[in-house]
């Protein structure tokens, strides 16, 4: 399987549908970084996304093992040592909400592919703050 970006092979989307890693940034990055994966070429390499008024974060939802590699300045990666975070009660018609307490969904699971490719997140991460930076160096 290859990224649409380049010839590199994609890191696996997905592991148990019921379980996943969260990539926590702050919420201006995590913004833009959205909007660069909902452009690229595939168009799906961004899964369900969490938002965190409280605590001004977005939470990308990642495939299992991701925060053993994970190494994005300014984000991080919950290790959950296989174990996952469940979502299928986010599936269920009695539980519309996200998997945890306190964030909303900006971008609910839809279908079965339910993790953001980590290539792809920590490459849209990189662009997003190198545009923050511009834009904010032009203040």
């Amino acid at each position: 399987m290859t990224n649409s970006r380049s010839s590199e092979p994609r890191t696996p989307r997905g592991g148990p549908p019921d379980c996943c890693e969260v990539v926590t940034v702050p919420t201006r990055q995590g913004l833009e970084a959205v909007d660069i994966l909902r452009r690229g070429g595939t168009g799906d390499a961004v899964g369900p996304v969490l938002h965190d008024d409280g605590g001004c974060t977005l939470g990308f939802l990642v495939p299992p093992g991701t925060a053993a590699g994970w190494d994005v300045p300014g984000s991080t990666c919950r290790e959950t040592y296989g174990r996952g975070l469940p979502l299928a009660p986010a599936f269920e018609a009695s539980a519309p909400g996200p998997p945890v307490e306190g964030p909303d969904w900006l971008l609910p699971p839809e279908g079965t592919d339910l993790a953001t490719d980590p290539a792809a997140l920590r490459e849209a991460l990189g662009e997003a703050q190198r545009l923050l930076d511009v834009t904010d160096g032009c203040r």
